[in-house]
């Protein structure tokens, strides 16, 4: 059973951020986006402080966030990078699986991936996931490379959006047509 610990808080600064992104997206009524608690069982607890120093997840988590833009149901996982290699095993079988499900239900599902050491955050669409899936799943490499990803779909700097995503789930609807 996986535990959680310090590892565990790899992301929170990127979490954060987007958190705040969704704050002023819920203020702008321009989408409601949650974030999804991953339940665990808390095993240590460090009674001076009172924080879990130990715990076993619960179950498998599907994605981080779910919610709605403007009526359209979204789905999606945040992932922090810090070279120009992303490992596909950063991404599990179950939460491509709930994607997948996601998307036959006409929601959107897509990873947004902040590239740490470049400041850069990126827009992965489903399907573009599915290809460098499949291509690991048939024998190719188990990772992509940040110079394999779409330059369409890098987020634009935007002006108090501190992840604008919105921006490329608009581009990312518009290319489906």
């Amino acid at each position: 059973m996986p535990t959680w610990n310090s590892r565990g808080l790899r992301g929170s600064t990127l979490e954060d951020m987007l958190n705040r992104t969704n704050e002023k997206y819920a203020e702008n009524h321009l989408a409601l986006i949650q974030k999804i608690p991953t339940p665990i069982t808390p095993i240590n607890i460090d009674q001076e402080t009172r924080h879990i120093t130990l715990a076993y997840f619960e179950q498998k988590s599907t994605v981080d966030y779910i919610g709605a833009v403007q009526g359209i149901p979204v789905c999606f996982d945040a992932k922090e990078c810090n070279s120009d290699t992303f490992p596909l095993a950063n991404i599990h079988e179950h939460q491509v699986a709930f994607m997948r499900q996601f998307e036959e239900q006409d929601g959107i599902a897509f990873i947004l991936i902040s590239f740490t050491h470049r400041d850069e955050f990126y827009y992965l669409r489903f399907a573009d996931l599915m290809q460098f899936w499949n291509r690991a799943k048939e024998g190719g490499r188990k990772s992509f490379r940040y110079d394999e990803l779409n330059p369409n779909y890098f987020l634009p700097n935007v002006s108090g959006v501190l992840v604008p995503y919105l921006n490329m789930l608009q581009k990312d609807l518009a290319d489906r047509d």
